[in-house]
C-alpha cells in the first residue's frame, strides 16, 4: 500500500537522509510536501525526483526562485510561515520533522492534529512544549516516533519491556570537536574549531552544540519527556566510538545497549517502517574489527550544558522554551564572533537565573502562544546579558 508522506526540513541531514530511503522504493510513497529554507536548488530537485504534490521555503524572500526552479513540474510551490504551517496540514500518514530549533514546533503539532505519525528529529519541540506535544497527539489519534539516534535506540531497547522496570537510561555522547583538549583552552575555541566534529558529518548548528554538549543536554531534557522518566534516572557517558546509541539499566541489574554504525538512516528507517523492521542500507559493523569500546563520564566542568538541564528540569514548566531559547541566541552571537565558546553556556545560565524571577512566565500555562512569548523574551534577555557582559 502506498504512503503518503511530508518531510519538513527536506534539504537538511535528516530530510536528505529521509529522502535517500525514499527514493530506493518509490512505488511504496506518495510525496505529499517538501519543506526546506535557502537551498533551493536542492528543494526543487527533491521535489521533481520524488513528485512532491507540494514544495516551501521558510522564506517569502525565495518564493521566485522556488517557482522558477518547479517550473513545468506540476510541484506547486509556497512560501513563509504560514506555508509551512499547511504543508504540514496536508493528508500525510508520515511526516518527518526535521526543522531546525524551536521553529519546528508549530508545524509538528499542526501534523499531529490531522492524525499523522511525527517522526521526530526536532529534539526542540519535546524540550519546549513535551506535555503539549505529547497531549496533541493523545487527542488527535497522531502518534510520535523518535529519531533521534539515542532516543530511537532507548525506544527499540524499551519494546516489549514494562517501563516500571527501567532503572537508568545511558545517552552517550561521542564529546565533540573539543573532548580532549584542555580546559584552559576552551575559552579561546573558534566557531570554526567547534563545527569539525571528529565522528559525525553533521550541520554547523548542531555540530557546535555537539563540542558545547548543549546537544545532549537537549536529549536529557527530551528522555524524561518522550519516556516519562525521573530526572534521577537518566545518565550521559562519553563514548567516542558513537557505535552505541543508549543503554537502558532494568531492576535485575542488566543493561540492553543498542549498538549500530553512525548513520541517522537507522533511526531514520525504524521510524518509517515501524512497527516493522525494514531493510536500511546501513554498514554491518564488523565488531571484530572494531574491536575496543570506551566509556568515560562527562566532566561537567567541560561541559556544564549537562548541569543545566538538570536545573532546568527541577524548574519544570517553561524552562525548556527559556533554555533553548537562550541556547539558540548565544550559539547566534558565538557564530557572530561576540561571544566566546564557553561564555555560551554563562549567557544561558545568566538568561534562566533572570526569567526565574519573572513572576508569569516560566510557571505559566503550557500553550503554543506561552512557548513563543517565553522563546521571544529569552532571546531578548540573552541579547541584554551579552551587552551586559560587554
Amino acid at each position: 500500500m502506498t504512503r503518503r508522506v511530508s518531510i519538513l526540513g527536506a534539504t537538511g541531514s535528516i530530510g536528505q537522509n529521509t529522502i535517500d530511503l525514499i527514493a530506493r522504493d518509490p512505488q511504496g510513497y506518495q510525496v505529499e510536501a517538501l519543506t526546506g529554507g535557502h537551498n533551493i536548488a536542492q528543494l526543487a530537485v527533491d521535489a521533481r525526483r520524488l513528485g512532491a504534490k507540494l514544495a516551501v521555503t521558510a522564506h517569502d524572500d525565495r518564493l521566485g526562485d522556488l517557482r522558477d526552479a518547479l517550473a513545468g513540474s506540476g510541484v506547486a510551490a509556497a512560501a513563509g510561515e504560514t506555508a509551512l504551517i499547511e504543508a504540514a496540514a496536508r493528508p500525510a500518514d508520515w511526516v518527518m520533522s526535521a526543522i531546525v530549533g524551536a521553529a519546528g514546533l508549530a508545524p509538528g503539532l499542526r501534523a499531529l492534529e490531522h492524525g499523522a505519525t511525527l517522526a521526530l528529529a526536532n529534539k526542540e519541540s519535546m524540550v519546549c512544549a513535551g506535555a503539549l506535544v505529547s497531549a496533541t497527539a493523545k487527542a488527535h489519534g497522531g502518534r510520535v516516533l523518535p529519531v533521534d539516534s539515542e532516543h530511537s535506540a532507548v525506544f527499540q531497547a524499551l519494546i516489549g519491556e514494562d517501563i516500571d522496570a527501567v532503572e537508568r537510561v545511558i545517552l552517550t555522547a561521542s564529546g565533540g570537536a573539543f573532548r580532549d583538549w584542555p580546559l584552559e583552552r576552551l575559552r579561546e575555541a573558534t566557531p570554526e574549531q567547534a563545527a569539525t566534529h571528529p565522528n559525525w558529518d553533521m550541520g554547523q548548528r548542531i555540530t557546535i552544540d555537539s563540542a558545547s554538549m548543549f546537544n545532549k543536554a537537549l536529549e536529557v531534557i527530551e528522555t524524561r519527556e518522550f519516556f516519562g522518566l525521573s530526572p534521577d534516572k537518566i545518565e550521559v557517558l562519553v563514548h567516542p566510538e558513537s557505535l552505541v546509541h543508549a543503554l537502558v539499566g532494568f531492576c535485575d541489574g542488566g543493561l540492553m545497549a543498542h549498538v549500530g554504525p553512525a548513520d541517522m538512516r537507522h533511526a531514520i528507517g525504524f521510524a518509517l517502517h515501524y512497527p516493522e523492521r525494514g531493510d536500511v542500507p546501513v554498514e554491518r559493523l564488523d565488531l571484530a574489527q572494531v574491536a575496543t569500546l570506551s566509556f568515560r563520564a562527562p566532566d561537567e566542568q567541560r561541559w556544564p550544558a549537562l548541569r543545566l538541564a538538570r536545573e532546568v528540569m527541577a524548574a519544570g514548566g517553561l524552562a525548556g522554551a527559556a533554555f533553548n531559547a537562550a541556547k539558540e541566541r548565544s550559539l547566534d552571537r558565538f557564530l557572530a564572533h561576540d561571544i566566546g565558546f564557553t561564555e555560551m553556556a554563562e549567557v544561558v545560565e545568566e538568561v534562566l537565573t533572570r526569567l526565574s524571577g519573572q513572576a508569569g512566565l516560566i510557571d505559566a500555562a503550557m500553550t503554543l502562544d506561552n512557548v513563543a512569548r517565553v522563546d521571544h523574551v529569552a532571546r531578548k534577555e540573552a541579547d541584554r546579558v551579552i551587552r551586559d557582559r560587554t
